[in-house]
């Protein structure tokens, strides 16, 4: 969602440059800085930049600067002329001194300088201040895009890496359940005169190792791995989607982490929340 677009464009005797960035929000949150006499042009940018951009924090800045060498703004010069007998008229009747710096005073007083801002732009003008804000906001769609082919790249490259990891547990499977049915018959052999039921704990240790058992957490998650990188290569504008199935991955290596009881295996589980958190961070650039 992040990305920059700018343009420029001139018609009669004015340039127009359009800004226009977009960072990362669930919603769209558009700001317009127009130029004062293109104001009214608001709601045609808006109903322009909207619809392509969607969702993001974005900001779209718009200036327009003369080209025929002609001052923007102009003295007053009457008002001045005015300003300055009125001045000069209360100095001689309030006996105070005349200013020493005429300029530095006249030149605060209100509406000496007139800027030559039109109340109203004229309707090329708007046209071309509107094919500007058009072509800027391509350009950052073209980033986006840009930006989205790196981001494809990188969820298929840890898509992968956990794919790798998952298909490392198996070989740790097989000495976990020796491992906990050693420790459980280690436990009761160290008590002292202990007499219990060889079949009723056999039935118990079942019950017990089938809860630990992990083949369906292994199973959904490499369903959602699929799943993911097939949303990828469906439709733009999965973000959403994408975002719901990395959730649903999180809690099948959690699942896989909190009845793993064996330490490699849980070193591949902490790997694979690692290449996951960092699938959570960039999916959120996507729209």
């Amino acid at each position: 969602m992040t990305g920059f677009g700018s343009a420029t464009a001139e018609c009669l005797n004015k340039k127009f440059t359009v800004e226009i960035k977009s960072l990362n929000s669930k919603q769209l949150d558009l700001t317009l800085r127009l130029p004062q006499g293109y104001r009214q042009a608001e709601a045609e940018v808006r109903a322009l930049v909207a619809p392509r951009l969607e969702r993001g924090k974005s900001e779209l800045s718009a200036f327009v600067e003369t080209t025929s060498g002609e001052a923007a703004a102009r003295l007053n010069i009457e008002a001045m002329a005015d300003y300055r007998r009125q001045i000069l008229d209360a100095s001689a009747k309030l006996g105070i001194p005349e200013p020493t710096d005429w300029y530095s005073v006249l030149l605060r007083m209100p509406d000496v300088i007139k800027a030559d801002t039109p109340s109203e732009a004229a309707e090329p003008e708007k046209e071309a201040l509107l094919a500007c804000v058009k072509e800027a906001v391509e350009g950052l769609m073209e980033h986006r895009a840009a930006e989205g082919r790196r981001l494809d790249e990188f969820f298929r490259l840890r898509i992968s890496r956990i794919s790798d990891l998952l298909a490392e547990v198996p070989r740790y499977e097989t000495e976990r359940i020796t491992k906990i049915r050693s420790r459980i018959t280690d436990s009761l052999s160290s008590i002292p005169k202990v007499e219990y039921d060889k079949g009723r704990l056999e039935q118990e240790m079942i019950f017990y190792i089938e809860k630990l058992d992990i083949n369906e957490e292994k199973q959904r998650l490499a369903q959602h791995l699929r799943y993911f990188l097939e949303t990828l290569d469906a439709a733009p504008g999965q973000g959403k989607k994408l975002g719901f199935i990395a959730q649903e991955m999180g809690r099948e290596i959690n699942t896989l982490g909190s009845k793993s009881n064996q330490a490699d295996m849980q070193i591949l589980v902490v790997k694979m929340k690692d290449e996951l958190e960092q699938i959570k961070e960039q999916v959120l650039n996507v729209m």
